[in-house]
């Protein structure tokens, strides 16, 4: 608007000179100009908004002056002029002074038409003769040297001025505005679910701030350095003052890029809660994506482990089993240490006052969930395998115990049993595998089984029944030969007496059923016994329990005494039989 009024008004005094009245009214003048009338409507109506606009609210509130200077012109166009003033002017007008035309003529005329048209204007018109009555109203110091003040004013360096304001205004505006666009774009924006858009998303939206940051230092430069030039006015020499218009373009600068500033401020603000949220949202990516990595590892881990049976049939078994476990265990731990790790990165989310606290704190707890059930489904698994091996242990010490006992026992010859030292021999050997019961701890397997029957299967718990029930009845035949043995051990034996064999009459002849008792053989045998017995008891041979007399096919018949322990005697008979019969009578020898 400035260069529109420069352009119709072809003066160098043709807008405002800043001065202020005594009570600090705004000064517009209208220097003189002919072809004033000339200027449309539309371009004077500008004009004159675009006047009232520059001073402050204060001032402007006030009201304005105008000061026509029409000492060259005529009547007719001095009225036109406060018509098209009175209608047009947009602002506060406290007072219209006119410098009326100095010629005889129209001063004469001016006088006439003022009194008759002065009520049409409706506004407080005064008419100047002379620029003395002028500075009776306003100080010269208010006033350009045009007409007679001594106020300096240079209307090329106000356009200049005024066109520099204008711009930073309108920069400042452009700024505001782009920023406020931006602000509602990122408002808008709604959060990327995955790591690369978010990723993007933060890109594009550091780079447009980067860009407007730009704008705005830019801006900022241009309003500091204009107002530097303004500044510059009131350096020129000591007594310079600024006067009221150029005072109130650096109050307007000022403002401006007070106003630029808060902008800034506030978008500052704006795009660091904006760009905190973009970041967090990238972190909430990354660890929603690294949760479910970790989940799915664990969650086969978890299947790995569930399809590792905790159940063996041999020692061979679970020792592979357990060693299953522990490599299974082991290629877990980088997993499960990654799972711990990643709950923490999400706790420390949740501490620094993550937007997603909701969706990140039961992912920590399914993490932790999940390796904790790991870990004591592995560690049950491992004690329940652990104690099966226990078992299985005692299980085969208990069979390889029951086995060397069989063997033992089968491998004691009847024969080697019939003397003393035979019979003490295989005592003691009776007597000392007996102790490597002892000493392999077979009883502790019982112990086992009460201990852990909770855990163990059935198949382990029938194994363990049938592993003692077997055990049982070796110690019971054990303590049958043991018995056997002792007592054996304990007779004392006589030495076998020498006897002649009976003569037969025929080889073919059955053997008698009833020994005769007056062969030459028995009376010897029966006159010892006899002799040997002091208490008057009868004769061995007559008591059937004490007498044992077998014979087999071609065999002969030999009698033999052995006293007993009780201080009887024993008549056995002893007969020669061949090794066939001989070996199947040890078996029923000695129990």
């Amino acid at each position: 608007m400035s260069l529109i009024w420069q352009r119709k008004c072809n003066g160098p005094n043709t807008v405002p000179c800043g001065g202020r009245g005594k009570d600090g009214a705004p000064i517009i003048i209208f220097p003189e100009y002919s072809s004033f009338s000339e200027v449309p409507e539309e371009d004077f109506l500008n004009v004159v908004t675009y006047l009232t606009s520059i001073p402050s609210l204060d001032a402007a509130s006030i009201g304005f002056i105008i000061v026509m200077d029409r000492r060259k012109d005529k009547w007719s166009s001095v009225k036109a002029s406060l018509s098209r003033i009175a209608v047009a002017f947009p602002g506060n007008l406290q007072l219209v002074l006119v410098l009326r035309p100095s010629r005889f003529f129209q001063r004469a005329i001016s006088d006439i038409g003022f009194k008759m048209h002065k009520d049409d204007f409706k506004m407080k018109i005064v008419m100047l003769n002379s620029l003395s009555d002028l500075h009776s109203y306003v100080d010269k110091g208010q006033l350009t040297r045009e007409l007679g003040g001594s106020l300096e004013y240079c209307h090329s360096q106000w356009i200049h001025h005024r066109t520099a304001v204008e711009n930073f205004a309108m920069t400042v505006k452009t700024t505001a505005q782009m920023l406020q666009r931006f602000g509602s774009a990122l408002a808008e924006t709604e959060l990327p679910n995955d790591v690369l858009c978010t990723k993007d998303l933060l890109t594009a939206h550091t780079d447009k701030h980067t860009n407007l940051k730009d704008e705005l230092k830019l801006a900022l430069k241009q309003g500091t350095t204009l107002l530097g030039c303004i500044k510059e006015q009131a350096a020129k020499s000591e007594n310079h003052q600024l006067n009221p218009d150029e005072v109130e373009n650096q109050t307007t600068v000022e403002r401006l890029l007070a106003q630029l500033d808060e902008t800034e401020n506030a978008f500052e603000q704006f795009w660091c809660k904006h760009h905190l949220k973009l970041e967090q949202c990238l972190q909430l990516r990354h660890f929603e994506q690294d949760f479910r990595e970790v989940k799915v590892s664990l969650d086969s881990l978890m299947d790995s482990l569930t399809g590792l049976s905790d159940i063996g049939d041999c020692v061979a078994r679970v020792e592979y089993l357990l060693k299953e476990l522990k490599t299974l265990e082991e290629k877990a731990l980088p997993t499960l240490e990654k799972a711990q790790l990643h709950a923490l990165h999400g706790d420390q989310l949740i501490q620094s006052d993550h937007y997603a606290v909701d969706s990140i704190r039961p992912k920590c707890v399914e993490l932790r969930r999940v390796s904790d059930d790991f870990s004591n489904d592995s560690n049950k698994k491992t004690d329940v395998l652990s104690k099966s091996l226990q078992i299985h242990i005692g299980i085969d010490k208990v069979n390889q115990w029951c086995e060397s006992g069989i063997y033992l026992l089968a491998s004691q010859a009847v024969d080697r049993c019939q003397s003393q030292e035979g019979a003490e021999s295989a005592l003691t050997d009776i007597e000392r595998f007996l102790e490597s019961a002892e000493n392999t701890e077979l009883t502790e397997l019982r112990n086992l089984h009460n201990q852990y029957e909770v855990v163990l299967s059935e198949d382990i718990k029938a194994n363990v029944l049938k592993a003692l029930k077997r055990l049982e009845d070796v110690q019971e035949m054990f303590q049958k030969r043991h018995v056997s043995l002792k007592r054996l051990s304990a007779k004392q034996t006589r030495p076998v007496q020498p006897v002649a064999p009976r003569p037969e009459s025929s080889p073919k002849r059955p053997p008698l059923k009833t020994p005769p008792r007056t062969t030459g053989v028995q009376q010897p045998l029966a006159r010892r016994a006899s002799d040997n017995t002091n208490s008057g008891k009868p004769p061995v041979e007559a008591d059937p329990k004490k007498k044992n007399i077998r014979k087999a096919k071609g065999g002969i018949k030999i009698e033999v005494m052995h006293e007993e322990s009780q201080g009887g005697s024993t008549h056995v008979v002893v007969t020669s039989e061949t090794a066939e019969s001989l070996s199947n009578r040890r078996r029923l020898c000695v129990p």
